[in-house]
């Protein structure tokens, strides 16, 4: 079996989905080095960041035990995530900030994605699933930031939860006319340009 039929016959939802745990795991990291914390503190922070947006998913509709509880491959992934940032923290140290801010877009657009495909597994309605889409993508994010004693972004004025949101919108708004795969993608990539165009240009919510 070559490299090509593998991926082809795996789920491409669970593939993503371990694909956003290591991201994410790499931004958890990251901020673990930039509060000068011990490996022990960076497999926290990356394990939170990790998995807790889709342990909340899980819990809010009543998949006991949780994923990450079901299948070790999560935690294998938050710690390979670990060991990669540490090998790489060198050529990272220039540009730290940069490095962070593309990690929690990428790990953002995935885990909305994720979040919004178990929620319509449970026959969930397309708002209920962009709600759990946004939790998934951004309370690990919120969970390490508190433990590493930061103002979450999600409580910033910046945009955040609401990428996720439009990326979620974008999903119903395609999927009923474009192939399933390529759906999943373009609501990847609209979750991170949203994001990453956001912090460029500076996009704000209103203030009150």
């Amino acid at each position: 079996m070559n490299i090509i039929t593998f991926f082809s016959q795996i789920d491409q939802i669970y593939l993503w989905d371990i694909i956003g745990t290591a991201v994410f795991g790499v931004s958890g990291v990251l901020i673990a080095m930039e509060r000068r914390m011990d490996v022990f503190g960076m497999l926290i922070l990356a394990f939170v960041t990790g998995v807790g947006g889709g342990t909340l998913r899980d819990v809010l509709i009543g998949y006991i035990p949780v994923f990450w509880m079901r299948d070790h491959i999560y935690i294998v992934m938050i710690i390979v995530s670990v060991v990669i940032t540490l090998l790489f923290k060198n050529k990272m140290a220039d540009q730290w900030g940069r490095w962070l801010l593309l990690f929690d877009a990428i790990g953002l657009g995935v885990f909305t994605i994720i979040g919004i495909e178990k929620a319509l597994r449970y026959e969930l309605s397309p708002t209920i699933a962009i709600i759990l889409g946004t939790m998934t993508g951004s309370f690990g994010g919120v969970i390490r930031d508190i433990l590493a004693n930061k103002l979450p972004a999600l409580f910033h004025k910046e945009i955040y939860a609401t990428a996720c949101i439009a990326g979620g919108t974008v999903y119903f708004l395609i999927n009923s006319f474009m192939p399933h795969n390529l759906v999943i993608f373009i609501t990847i990539v609209v979750v991170i340009a949203v994001r990453l165009l956001s912090l460029k240009y500076h996009w704000e919510l209103p203030k009150f």
